[in-house]
């Protein structure tokens, strides 16, 4: 009794801790997918602020505005392109690391020009744009060359799978059309008779004839000697009598 009681107090137990732990993989689902769309959404509506006041706020702090819109996406269109591709291509790692390397990079530079948003000096910030655009174009050139050529490289996977799969689909229908070869087969004609040497006209060969009655050889009338012809009307002679 105390044994069944043991085995049922474990399996209690087990069931507990599968419960739990399954709660907790739940939970920790949920948070991530929580802060996903959260993170997509102040994303969003930080891209749509940036959009506004690229076109709102003339002078410095427009262009800066409008360097930030264009450095977040160009690098968040290549961070999806090669997240995408690496699941299939596994040689887009070596891709994915040097990007995560210039996005170091990237951030640093989103960052200098979050703060230089709110700077009220006007002159300064005007003599830095040049450089801080030429950041810009360097970081997001890097990126468009790496998205574009993960995306030219599986381009260039669907292509060829594509003719191959096309060829292959090409000698199956050649296959199961099999009896077309047999219908387009020419039967062959006979060969032209031959002309004729005066007129040039073709002439068709006459048939074998048979010989005449009177060309056929006679039975010969002479007989060899001993060998007498019997005809049927002849009667056989009698024997004669020895008495």
């Amino acid at each position: 009794m105390e044994a069944v009681i043991a085995v049922f107090a474990l399996l209690f137990l087990l069931f507990v801790v599968v419960g739990g732990y399954a709660a907790v993989k739940a939970i920790g689902a949920a948070k991530r997918g929580v802060d996903r769309t959260v993170a997509q959404a102040r994303r969003s509506v930080e891209d749509h602020t940036l959009r506004a006041k690229s076109f709102a706020q003339p002078g410095p702090q427009g262009q800066v505005a409008q360097l930030r819109l264009a450095l977040r996406t160009s690098m968040r269109a290549t961070q999806d392109a090669l997240h995408a591709g690496v699941t299939e291509d596994e040689s887009l790692k070596e891709s994915l690391g040097l990007f995560e390397r210039l996005s170091a990079h990237g951030r640093e530079l989103d960052g200098e020009l979050r703060r230089l948003e709110s700077e009220p000096d006007r002159g300064t910030l005007a003599e830095r744009l040049p450089a801080l655009r030429e950041r810009t174009e360097r970081i997001t050139k890097s990126a468009d060359s790496l998205r574009w050529a993960a995306r030219d490289r599986a381009g260039r996977f669907a292509e060829d799978d594509l003719d191959t799969l096309s060829a292959q689909i090409d000698m199956e229908a050649g296959a199961l059309r099999h009896w077309t070869k047999a219908e387009h087969t020419t039967p062959p004609w006979p060969e032209a008779p031959p002309a004729d040497a005066t007129t040039g006209r073709q002439t068709w060969p006459e048939p074998p004839r048979s010989r005449p009655a009177a060309e056929e050889p006679a039975p010969s009338a002479i007989t060899p000697p001993g060998r007498r012809p019997s005809y049927p009307w002849q009667k056989k002679p009698r024997p004669e009598s020895t008495t």
